[in-house]
């Protein structure tokens, strides 16, 4: 398999009420609307986060961004307003925070660990 772009969905109840949450996350408006269910940031070359609403099937979804400066990353988060998850190390990888967006779906902010 040669995957060239990756989309994360993050399924929530109400696109416009959860595009609020993920334009304070991401410090900035969504990058397009293709439709009234979902919304669309590209935050890669070749990656985009987007939300689908289905009320049903709202809050089990699972997304993790990895940033190169975890604290930076989570004080700029906080500045708009998101209090994010206390910071984890974990082992031989790296450290990690965890929160969850309002619909319950779980959101891991991780720097990796380089090893030389």
């Amino acid at each position: 398999m040669d995957v060239t772009y990756v989309f994360a969905g993050m399924v929530v109840r109400n696109r416009d009420q959860a595009a609020d949450w993920y334009e304070r996350l991401l410090g900035r408006p969504p990058d397009f609307l293709p439709n009234p269910i979902e919304a669309v940031w590209q935050v890669a070359a070749t990656g985009s986060i987007y939300l689908l609403a289905n009320p049903d099937h709202a809050g089990h979804s699972v997304m993790t961004l990895v940033v190169d400066d975890l604290e930076a990353t989570l004080k700029e988060i906080a500045e708009r307003g998101i209090a994010a998850g206390a910071i984890e190390e974990v082992e031989g990888a790296g450290r990690k925070s965890t929160m969850t967006d309002p619909d319950g779906n779980a959101l891991q902010i991780v720097e990796i660990q380089v090893h030389s």
